[in-house]
């Protein structure tokens, strides 16, 4: 049944406009994320000292190598470290700057990521992930920030360009159903919702891309749609409203007020204490997946350990990996993630990032996402110029209507 004429324009204006406003935001979005569901194959290509072991050997032990970069800058700790290494890769870890105590701001050391050669304990190669750079070290890891934030400044710890890509995604969530409701204007015209008038070419065509492109890809762009809205704002939108209908459980992130950048938390434990109180809680459930990676967030003082093969750290192929969180301070359990257990709103949240990446379905997964991605960017293309196409139609209207010899007619 058709919608009221005036419900439909009013629905027609609000499409319109958001599509307009959010265009940019989503074509850089979709180009971004068809690209990086293939960031650490383009990245080892472009920059294989960040990948590649340049010696052949027995790996160091992990923690041995984390103080060896500690030691080595004074002015960063090591915030992520893998615990295993593929044979012939390079053992990458993430750093933070520390406080100087002499002026009480952060050190800026110029870089975050650190790859270590395993065998030898050297350093192959530091950079800031996420730079504004095009250069090839950068250029992966900066489309992929660009993905989700594009590059908005920091304004204090509020990051703007979270929180506008998260807006535009639930705006994008409501405009799902707006679409979808006018793209089908009459029950006896439903099959050209879903038509390609590829004979015709031109304006019809675009037009048909975008109505019956989008009515094709709907369930799918809706589902990018919910997960962008949980990959940006999980904790401040996404785990309240899910809450609503299901029982969460506790989440360390969720329930703890970060501390302020130049105020972190300093553990009592060190990482080789956390892994084994999570290797200890591991073998009494009975887990038999080795600890793969941790973690030390100094912004709420916990510690995260996953469990998972060396290279699967992205966890393809199904709900992702099992996380355990300890205190920072006294050790005690504060939180764990195990893919496929909890309650239905639970494992809703668990689905967020391998549907939104495409990893839930492993490696078809990840090409359909390049494939949407696309599709995004193309809809808001054609969306623009369908907006062009009728603003020209109707300045050459109110032309016509406004010209002296249309009067004396």
């Amino acid at each position: 049944m058709a919608a009221p004429t005036s419900l439909r324009n009013a629905l027609v204006l609000v499409h319109r406009w958001f599509g307009l406003a959010a265009a940019l935001f989503l074509f850089v979005a979709g180009l971004t994320g068809a690209v990086i569901s293939w960031d650490h194959e383009l990245d080892g290509w472009l920059n294989p000292q960040f990948f590649e072991a340049r010696t052949q050997g027995q790996a160091k032990p992990a923690f041995e190598l984390a103080a060896r970069v500690e030691a080595a800058d004074a002015r960063v700790r090591v915030s992520y470290l893998p615990l295993n290494v593929e044979p012939g890769h390079a053992l990458n870890m993430s750093v933070s700057p520390r406080v100087d105590a002499r002026t009480g701001a952060l050190f800026e050391p110029g870089y975050n990521q650190v790859a270590i050669d395993p065998a030898t304990g050297e350093i192959q190669g530091q950079r800031e992930w996420g730079a504004i750079s095009l250069d090839r070290e950068n250029l992966l890891p900066f489309l992929y920030k660009l993905h989700y934030s594009l590059h908005l400044p920091q304004i204090g710890t509020f990051e703007l360009g979270i929180w506008v890509f998260g807006l535009i995604a639930i705006g994008w969530v409501i405009d799902c159903a707006i679409a979808l409701w006018i793209s089908f204007p009459s029950a006896a015209a439903w099959r050209k919702s879903f038509a390609f008038r590829f004979r015709k070419g031109g304006y019809p065509l675009v037009f048909d891309a975008h109505r019956s492109g989008g009515v094709w890809l709907w369930p799918l762009l809706l589902i990018i749609a919910i997960t962008s809205v949980s990959m940006n704002l999980g904790n401040e939108v996404t785990r309240p409203v899910v809450s609503w209908f299901s029982t969460l459980s506790p989440s360390p992130f969720a329930s703890r007020t970060p501390a302020e950048p130049t105020k972190p938390i300093e553990p009592r434990l060190g990482f080789s204490q956390a892994v084994s109180l999570a290797e200890q809680e591991a073998r009494r459930r009975g887990w038999t997946l080795p600890a793969g990676g941790v973690f030390y967030s100094a912004d709420f003082g916990i510690y995260g350990v996953g469990f998972f093969e060396p290279g699967n750290d992205h966890g393809d192929g199904g709900l992702g990996n099992p996380w355990l969180y300890f205190d920072g301070l006294d050790g005690s359990v504060a939180g764990e993630v195990v893919p496929g257990e909890g309650s239905a709103g639970d494992l809703f949240m668990q689905l967020q990032f391998p549907l939104h990446s495409g990893r839930i379905a492993g490696v078809w997964g990840r090409a359909l996402m390049s494939v949407l991605g696309l599709a995004v960017a193309t809809l808001s293309v054609t969306g623009v110029v369908i907006w062009l196409r009728k603003r020209r139609a109707r300045a050459v209207r109110l032309s016509i209507a406004s010209s002296p010899y249309q009067l004396q007619s």
